[in-house]
């Protein structure tokens, strides 16, 4: 059964915020999860736009690796509005055969994107 999205929301956040030098911040009317030198690597999303969809909003390295994951994962990722045309990717959180260790991983991943040297250089996550 898939999460309802208070419950998706709250996974988001507990994998989100056990990353180093991580906070949470409204951004657009939705919750956006940065590293404190003020760099996003995440946001969860509820019926944006009247979408119908629970995601959370993770960048790729570009475009290559966006169309790669979408063409890989259809209906786990797809193109977001807005975000998409700047390499993002949204995962999609109310599938019945939601795998939340990819989702960490994924979150983990945008994380080490945008973490500065010194916290890489720190030992990261």
């Amino acid at each position: 059964m898939s999460p309802d999205p208070e419950s998706a929301l709250a996974k988001v956040r507990e994998l989100a915020l056990a990353l180093p030098e991580t906070t949470e911040r409204p951004s657009h009317g939705a919750p956006g999860f940065l590293i404190e030198d003020g760099k996003f690597f995440a946001y969860f999303c509820h019926d944006h736009h009247g979408d119908g969809e629970t995601v959370v909003i993770v960048k790729t390295t570009g475009a290559d690796e966006q169309a790669t994951l979408i063409e890989a994962d259809p209906d786990c990722y797809f193109s977001p509005a807005y975000l998409g045309s700047s390499g993002w990717v949204a995962m999609r959180l109310d599938r019945d055969d939601l795998d939340w260790d990819r989702v960490g991983d994924r979150i983990a991943i945008n994380w080490e994107l945008a973490a500065p040297r010194r916290l890489l250089e720190a030992g990261g996550r």
